[in-house]
């Protein structure tokens, strides 16, 4: 991916610092572009936010401070230092960055296209099991949040959405 598009410097700074270059396009939008442009605006800083958290900082305020830094610098969440990230050896392919951001979006717009989703409904079991873990134990990974007998999403709090 890196040899395909490069690099960027990581841990969400190259979103952050797309914010101020899609509010100069947001200008020239006009109904649901404008609608859309603001939705992007405000979640890409979210990636950032919750590294910062995660590290153990405090996610807003390492926005705010890295969204006034220029260039490669941002927040290191290794050392919770500020620096060059590219000098620091804080990079991600831009090809990552990119696709994830098409990814997300795709699924936004699905999202809002859709109708209806169909689930089945949930079956009361008095163990609390289900019908398609034979056995087989705890695998370790949770299932999908609101659909019957499957779980949670252990592991994917805090994430802004």
């Amino acid at each position: 991916a890196a040899v395909a598009e490069g690099i960027v410097p990581g841990g969400g700074v190259s979103f952050v610092r797309a914010i101020p270059a899609l509010a100069a396009i947001r200008k020239a939008l006009r109904g649901d572009e404008k609608f859309g442009a603001d939705v992007i605006a405000e979640a890409l800083p979210i990636p950032l936010k919750t590294i910062a958290s995660n590290a153990g900082a405090k996610g807003s305020v390492v926005v705010a401070k890295v969204s006034e830094m220029k260039g490669a610098n941002g927040f290191n969440a290794l050392t919770l230092e500020y620096g060059d990230l590219l000098k620091a050896g804080v990079i991600t392919p831009a090809k990552v960055d990119r696709t994830a951001l098409q990814n997300a979006s795709s699924v936004a717009c699905l999202l809002l296209t859709t109708d209806c989703i169909v689930t089945e409904a949930p079956k009361d079991d008095a163990d609390g099991g289900d019908d398609h873990h034979h056995g087989g134990g705890d695998m370790g990974m949770g299932g999908m949040g609101g659909m019957g007998g499957m779980g949670g999403m252990g592991g994917m709090g805090g994430m802004g959405f």
